[in-house]
């Protein structure tokens, strides 16, 4: 048995890739059909030229991406990663699987029977040896990591867990003393390694102000964080904010799951193996901020009370319970016959992981397991609002704007849900300090691109790129020597030298309740060559929407693209939006230039080609 191993290499940018990795294995596509941050090393080694085409030979390979057919380059980073392993030399052991976000089902529906499909491929052409049986799904494995008490070392084994466990002295106490900060200058916590923050700051929140009318039915918030530490970014880069779990959702979980009499020991990590000099062992499965966590503080800070369980999730709590009616429920909502019914009581209602163990009231999962169950809480991450002049407070500190949609709605059960990081802000007062990440955005937009002219399309809270954007040209322009003021004609036309013209397509539902940002547009067009065309969608009888205005103004899109060589940025939210500004492109291209469909589609997917075409969809 000792030669019988796999390498699960998986490319994460956000954790969703990270968590399928931990059953099998696998790669997500972020940006403009990009690899994943954390995978783009791996890549490059791959396209080194002296790779000759058998380095490769004898290995025996598959792939599953993790993508959202509403981008163009729809999981291009696995395809693109399948292709050059097999150019290198590779087997292809099981056709390679893909999986879209946008699926009625979610990722599961086609990774759960691909998965199946796959291990009983593998125990088929792999078959085990005489007298040795694959382990069953209903075997409860050894994590390499549990919880103990600051002051105890744990025999982490599985009998012990699953019997709440037994605990034995430790011969050594050497975590440093607390340190006494106020609960308002402690850092969130440190990040994960499953999301790809590439700078870590401190910041505090100087304004958190409603953009929304107040019988608007949607929360929309402008946010103002202000950092000390120097910190450079451009159009279309985003904040990672590391939320935190309300403290009522805390209290809930300890009182159900009988944790309450230790919430507020102090605990740290233990492995449940003896770790060898000089042999690996992996590292634990999250970074404590703190030497002295308590398991209340945990809970807050680093766990996903509120996340819709995962498949994975079902299966391991069903260890956790001796009422046999809800095992056997449970375990069904693991097997692939039944993603259907896994999909209408976990997704379609969104129910949340402490409403499940609610519900399964017999489960008592043992705290010390609290890490290998429940998810990560991991950052959300939001595209900044704020560019050029913008991008610096008057005491010339760094500053970020987000535009921030709360989420909270009913559910076809009738319940409020809320999203756990907007529901996290809304609440923050200004003052606030918190850790965030600063991180690389997929539009790449460079200072270069600044003479030539643009088309946003950004609907909703996709606008806040749109705005960095807009604020960063104009600066662009002045750096270029030319000085703007407001309402200065003659200088209006210094600035197209320096600047090409752009046409910003917004949308929304109402002027008089949405209209993010209406008088600064207007301001903004006084002093560049910028033209605004908002789409109201219920301000009059027939709705109107950012696909509808490209059309109306084909003339100008046109003349912008096709003869100014101009790039195209579409943001905001995924699914239907994204398709209907191609299609209405496309429409662009065959009326105007006298295309048909099929050479309009063909002009579109050259300027992706030539990255004039980008889309940073969520």
């Amino acid at each position: 048995m000792q030669n019988r191993s796999a390498l699960v290499a998986y490319g994460s940018q956000t954790g969703n890739a990270f968590d399928y990795a931990e059953e099998l294995g696998l790669v997500s596509t972020t940006g403009q059909g990009d690899l994943p941050d954390n995978s783009r090393l791996f890549w490059k080694s791959l396209l080194r030229k002296k790779l000759p085409p058998s380095y490769l030979e004898g290995v025996q390979l598959t792939t599953f991406g993790l993508g959202d057919s509403s981008y163009p380059k729809f999981n291009w980073a696995a395809r693109k990663i399948h292709k050059r392993l097999v150019q290198l030399g590779a087997n292809e052991v099981h056709p390679r699987g893909e999986a879209d976000e946008q699926h009625d089902e979610g990722l599961d529906a086609s990774f759960v029977p691909w998965s199946y499909d796959f291990r009983h491929h593998l125990l088929t052409k792999f078959p085990l040896a005489d007298g040795i049986s694959p382990i069953l799904e209903h075997v409860l494995l050894e994590p390499k990591w549990t919880l103990a008490l600051h002051q105890n070392i744990f025999n982490g084994s599985v009998k012990q867990l699953a019997n709440s466990g037994n605990e034995r002295p430790s011969s050594i106490d050497d975590w440093p003393e607390p340190n006494h900060q106020t609960e308002a200058m402690k850092p969130t916590r440190a990040r994960s390694a499953a999301t790809s923050a590439t700078q870590s700051l401190n910041v505090k929140l100087v304004k958190n102000r409603r953009m929304t009318a107040s019988t608007h039915w949607q929360d929309v918030r402008h946010l103002e964080f202000i950092s000390d530490q120097s910190a450079a970014y451009g159009p279309g880069d985003v904040l990672t904010i590391f939320p935190k779990n309300f403290a009522e959702d805390v209290d809930q979980l300890l009182q159900r799951m009988g944790w309450s009499d230790i919430a507020d020991e102090s605990i740290h990590f233990t492995p449940t193996k003896a770790i060898k000099e000089g042999e690996f062992y992996p590292s634990p499965p999250i970074s404590l901020s703190e030497p002295r966590t308590t398991l209340r503080t945990f809970l807050t800070e680093h766990l996903d009370l509120t996340a819709i369980p995962r498949r994975s999730f079902f299966s391991l709590i069903a260890h956790f319970t001796d009422d046999q009616f809800h095992k056997d429920r449970l375990l069904e909502f693991t097997k692939p016959e039944y993603i259907d019914e896994l999909y209408d009581y976990t997704t379609r209602p969104r129910r949340s992981i402490l409403e499940v163990l609610q519900e399964f009231e017999s489960v008592k999962i043992p705290w010390q397991w609290a890490a290998n169950i429940l998810p990560e809480l991991r950052g959300r991450q939001f595209s900044i609002a704020s560019g050029g002049q913008l991008k610096q407070s008057a005491d010339r500190s760094a500053r970020f704007e987000l535009l921030v949609a709360i989420v909270k709605y009913k559910t076809v059960i009738k319940k409020i849900r809320e999203g756990v990081c907007t529901r996290y802000l809304a609440h923050l007062s200004t003052g606030a300090k918190l850790r965030v990440g600063l991180q690389k955005g997929g539009l790449a937009i460079t200072k270069a691109e600044a003479q030539r002219p643009i088309i946003m399309i950004g609907p909703g809270t996709g606008v806040a790129p749109m705005r960095s954007l807009v604020w960063e040209r104009l600066q662009w322009a002045k750096e270029g020597g030319i000085e703007v003021e407001q309402n200065t004609g003659p200088r209006i036309n210094g600035v197209a030298a320096a600047t090409g013209h752009g046409i910003l397509f917004f949308g929304c539902r109402s002027q008089t309740a949405d209209y993010f940002y209406q008088d600064e547009w207007q301001n903004l067009q006084d002093r560049m060559p910028l033209t605004v065309h908002p789409a109201f969608s219920r301000d009059q009888d027939h709705k109107v929407y950012v696909q509808d205005l490209i059309r109306q103004h084909s003339d100008s899109v046109y003349r912008l693209l096709h003869d100014g060589g101009g790039l195209v940025y579409v943001c905001g939210s995924s699914g239907k939006m994204p398709q209907a500004v191609r299609a209405a492109l496309v429409d662009v291209f065959r009326k105007r230039g006298g295309r048909d469909q099929k050479d309009a589609e063909s002009y579109l997917e050259a300027m992706e080609k030539e990255g004039r075409y980008k889309q940073e969809t969520w």
